[in-house]
């Protein structure tokens, strides 16, 4: 089978971001892979080891976005692909980043395409979709088990707290949801292994792309952190005399009523 996984690098969440004049100060940030998408990859290798084929991870970004592909690469992947849009598209949007992905693939005989279910930065959950839509095959989002016989894929989804059974034919792309595996750790004979896997790099003149294919269809206007929460408060006393406070606090400082 040839199969790819599709993976993004995103802030680590767990340590401390910055925001300045509306937009996070990426040197003082840390980057992982996507959470999301190490559900993804880790799909791809049980995959791979069931049914034989490849597993090659692809990703837009810049060079320090190798970091992550050699750890895709250490997890068990066999090729990664990095495609760099670092001085050719200053700002891009899901609509830019599938349309780079669709000129990737259509040469690519893909089987199985494997994403995370969203990124953690934006989590807009549109680039799978859009990517399919785009190459015309099936997809199916959050999915939280597979199964793949021949040319047939058996797939479990959520549905908000239920699971939704659906059967697919292959060549198809799924978005991976928490529940569908337990990712690996990087082994350390992996990671030395890493360092010898085959990672190319591409640019948009190689996909014949330019800027004005690529042009953003949205625009992030400000990012911003959310305000501290305030200490909520007791209310005491009788009953009656509680929800007299509670009506004039909402009425008065909250101003909700």
């Amino acid at each position: 089978m040839n199969i790819y996984v599709l993976l993004k690098k995103t802030f680590d969440t767990e340590e401390k971001i910055v925001v300045s004049n509306g937009q996070i100060e990426d040197d003082s940030a840390e980057f992982i892979i996507n959470p999301y998408d190490e559900y993804a990859v880790e799909e791809a290798i049980k995959q791979r080891d069931e049914h034989g084929g490849e597993v090659t991870v692809v990703t837009i970004g810049d060079e320090d976005s190798e970091k992550q592909l050699r750890t895709a690469l250490a997890m068990g992947a066999d090729k990664a692909v990095l495609i760099n849009t670092e001085d050719d598209l200053e700002d891009g949007d899901q609509f830019s980043t599938a349309k780079i992905l669709e000129t990737y693939f259509e040469d690519k005989d893909a089987d199985l395409i494997l994403a995370g279910n969203v990124a953690i930065d934006e989590a807009s959950g549109q680039v799978g979709p859009r990517l399919a839509t785009r190459l015309g095959i099936s997809y199916v989002t959050t999915i939280t088990g597979l199964t793949i016989s021949g040319d047939t894929a058996q797939i479990e989804k959520d549905v908000e707290g239920d699971v939704e059974k659906i059967e697919c034919p292959l060549p198809l792309l799924v978005t991976c949801q928490q529940g569908l595996n337990e990712p690996r750790y990087p082994s350390l004979p992996g990671i030395m292994k890493a360092k010898k896997k085959p990672l190319a790099e591409l640019e948009i003149d190689d996909l014949d792309l330019d800027e004005d294919d690529l042009e953003p269809k949205t625009k992030t206007l400000e990012i911003f952190m959310p305000q501290e929460k305030q200490a909520g408060r007791v209310l005491e006393g009788e009953p009656d005399a509680q929800v007299k406070e509670l009506v004039s606090l909402l009425k008065n400082e909250a101003k909700v009523l």
